[in-house]
């Protein structure tokens, strides 16, 4: 008998010390680098803009591919891309170190990802059809500016008097709305895992950023409105139903409420 018992014991005494280092093996790190040759256009900024997006696209990519062998994702039946839209939504990254010389930026990024709470997160955001068409578009939307991006940098090389400031304040416009991309994306993963204030903070950049940005303005009044400040929360939804967001609209309808 006290053999047995010195046996339980000393599994148990396993399990004590061993449960830690198997809860932590489920978060894991992922990290990507990229390189971004500056344009005469170019300040330190806009670089890091460019750069962050570049490099949290590899970064989801590989996260989408890691997450594709969990069996409850399977079960979800999401292809890859869609699993990158929504993570999107989920985890933020994470600006580790960069370098800039003035032509050549180097920026090395990392997210963090607990497989458990990201599944969970996924499974609830797939869900939500309105958050999730949001996401695609800001994705759709973001691959759009990139891709503008190159060709007036591209442009701008040739481009000379009224055609250079013309493409310059375009080129500039990119960049603004690059950004807000990004901060929208931090608004909604932070909202996601029940941090208001930081999604609120998030959320206000990318207006400051985008003013005509419908979605963000909705985000930020239910932001609000999670937060208990109901009357900033339906001022908010308002803008975003002028300025033409059909589900703020059927929102203030449901409830009589004119905009």
């Amino acid at each position: 008998m006290k053999s047995i018992l010195t046996r339980i014991t000393f599994v148990a005494l396993l399990l004590i010390l061993f449960l830690p280092s198997l809860t932590a093996a489920e978060t894991k790190t992922f990290i990507k680098e990229y390189t971004y040759q500056a344009s005469d256009e170019d300040s330190k900024h806009s670089c890091r803009v460019i750069s962050l997006r570049e490099v949290k696209r590899l970064l989801l990519e590989e996260l989408g591919t890691y997450l594709e062998s969990e069996t409850e994702v399977k079960d979800f039946q999401l292809t890859r891309d869609q699993i990158t839209v929504l993570t999107a939504g989920i985890v933020q990254t994470e600006l580790v170190e960069e370098k800039w010389d003035g032509r050549t930026y180097w920026i090395k990024a990392k997210i963090k990802a607990d497989a458990n709470d990201v599944v969970k997160a996924i499974d609830t955001l797939r869900q939500d059809r309105q958050k999730t068409k949001e996401l695609e578009e800001i994705r759709k939307k973001s691959d759009s500016l990139l891709k503008e991006n190159e060709r007036l940098r591209r442009e701008l090389t040739t481009a000379k008097g009224v055609e250079k400031k013309k493409d310059t304040d375009a080129y500039k416009k990119t960049i603004k709305e690059l950004d807000a991309a990004e901060w929208f994306e931090k608004g909604v993963a932070a909202a996601t895992s029940g941090n208001y204030a930081e999604a609120l903070a998030a959320f206000s950049k990318a207006i400051e950023l985008d003013p005509k940005d419908a979605a963000a303005y909705n985000n930020r009044g239910f932001t609000y409105d999670s937060l208990g400040n109901y009357k900033q929360a339906i001022a908010d939804i308002k803008i975003a139903a002028r300025l033409g967001l059909k589900e703020a609209q059927d929102f203030l309808r449901e409830f009589n409420i004119d905009w």
